[in-house]
């Protein structure tokens, strides 16, 4: 597979180790043709958008052990759908990102401006 890039046009960064993040559990926001959902946005949860998401039918703070997903609380990096991210930035309840580690084709969907503003690296 091709070196993959970040939103800065630098190599991808690893989003998250513990918990194991990643479509394929590698601690990257890779793309993947397999994952539908582009979980390519490295986050920083917090308790706002936890409880927005589970509003809107993603629970991601509850475990579900059957799939080795810890449920995530405040301050855990992760790495999220892009349009999801885009959706809780629609709604004020983005969370911060790390730039580094979110992947190119966010930039598809969400201006590099944006995406800055809401960066805790950069």
């Amino acid at each position: 597979m091709k070196e993959q890039k970040n939103v800065l046009g630098k190599p991808l960064r690893a989003c998250c180790m513990k918990p194991l993040t990643g479509f394929t559990r590698t601690g990257f926001c890779e793309l993947h043709v397999e994952d539908y959902g582009l979980h390519t946005v490295c986050i920083v949860a917090t308790d706002e958008f936890l409880t927005f998401s589970k509003s809107i039918g993603n629970d991601l703070s509850t475990p579900m052990p059957d799939f080795q997903f810890p449920g995530l609380k405040e301050g855990d990096k992760w790495c999220l759908c892009a349009l999801r991210w885009k959706e809780a930035y629609d709604a004020g309840v983005a969370p911060k990102i790390v730039i580094s580690a979110t992947h190119e084709f966010v930039l598809d969907i969400v201006e590099l401006d944006v995406l800055k503003e809401h960066a805790i690296d950069m």
